[in-house]
């Protein structure tokens, strides 16, 4: 549903909305629409957010999203996939004489027949980087930096396993590199928007975490999905390391039967993930609610992280016996309740405690 009529009322998202550059309305409802699409998760996010942070964010994750889908996608070759995405970090480079539209004519030949939503974002980057412009200066200067640090790490990691079928990560240092890139930068993009009008103090304890809220989330992935990344996209983000130690070889993450034997490397992935809950917890603690910014916008998907690791814990060789692991939607609902009904950041700790122990069921 758009966010312009939930609850049969205006969100106020059209050309009045308070500090931005005109967009027209339909870019911006085209933009909440489709990343409903894309990520229910980042959808849940913005979906707790006010203006003018939930239109940033929004607009912010579908400019990483381009990206993102050209890297994840196993039919484009490594050279053709690395040339894109250099080709997509000059064009967001201030002062670029690189347009949009060679991007894409560069990658009009990888657009599926049938796109779905994640190659329509692709395909109709130019409207996402019309909805960027119009956020303003101030809010391009905050997105696009962490945005062309994601897009260029990821090409070097292309690069570097080109002769490969795949990503094949080799140590815990390099996916921490690798993580940093992907998810770190998103933790510094969002805290660059989140911290637009703190004091001094708050902006610099959110940047000395920020890393840590992005690399919880996408190591708790890496954990979760293990089965499913090598399966769909032939990407080996489990160090091989662990996998050599654990006398598991990578084609095992694809195989049912593998699974108990895999669950140990996996059970290491996740309590490499959990190291992080402190410094994201603190992130969390310090954001101000400003500026349209709400706790349980972020918060949600930290909790959800707590609980993924709770489960993860619990049943590790589903990771590779279901591609996946993942928290029942009534526990989905019971956090986002929690906010709802009052919990603030003070609370922070509790919920993250209770969900640890067992599914939360209310709060």
């Amino acid at each position: 549903m758009s966010r312009f009529h939930e609850n049969g009322r205006s969100t106020g998202l059209g050309r009045q909305a308070a500090g931005h550059a005109t967009i027209d309305e339909g870019t911006v409802e085209w933009c909440y629409d489709v990343i409903g699409a894309v990520s229910r998760t980042f959808a849940l996010t913005v979906e707790a957010l006010e203006e003018p942070m939930a239109r940033e964010v929004c607009v912010g994750y579908l400019v990483c999203r381009v990206a993102d889908t050209v890297e994840d996608d196993p039919r484009v070759p490594p050279a053709e996939k690395a040339a894109l995405l250099r080709t997509y970090d000059r064009v967001l480079a201030p002062g670029t004489d690189t347009d949009i539209d060679e991007f894409g004519t560069q990658v009009e030949p990888w657009l599926p027949a049938d796109p779905g939503p994640d190659w329509e974002v692709v395909a109709k980057a130019p409207r996402v980087l019309t909805a960027l412009d119009g956020l303003g200066p101030a809010a391009r200067a905050r997105i696009v930096p962490p945005v062309r640090e994601m897009v260029s790490g990821m090409a070097t990691f292309v690069d570097r396993y080109a002769d490969e079928p795949g990503l094949r990560i080799q140590t815990a240092a390099e996916l921490e590199e690798y993580c940093q890139y992907v998810a770190g930068t998103v933790g510094t993009l969002v805290t660059s928007l989140v911290a637009a009008g703190a004091d001094d103090r708050t902006t610099a304890r959110l940047r000395e975490t920020a890393r840590s809220f992005g690399l919880l989330l996408q190591l708790v992935n890496v954990a979760k999905d293990a089965g499913g990344d090598y399966t769909e996209e032939d990407n080996v983000y489990l160090p091989a390391a662990w996998l050599e130690a654990a006398d598991v070889t990578p084609a095992e993450l694809g195989d049912p039967a593998a699974a108990d034997r895999v669950a140990p490397v996996v059970e290491r992935a996740t309590a490499h993930a959990e190291t992080y809950l402190d410094d994201a917890q603190a992130w969390l603690e310090a954001m101000p609610e400003d500026r349209g910014n709400r706790l349980a916008a972020w918060a949600t998907p930290y909790l959800l992280a707590v609980g993924t690791i709770r489960e993860l814990t619990r049943r590790p060789a589903d990771a590779v016996r279901e591609g996946d692991v993942k928290v029942e939607r009534a526990e989905v609902v019971a956090v986002l309740s929690a906010f709802e009904t009052g919990a603030t950041a003070a609370d922070l700790g509790d919920l993250r405690a209770k969900v640890r122990e067992q599914p939360l069921q209310e709060y």
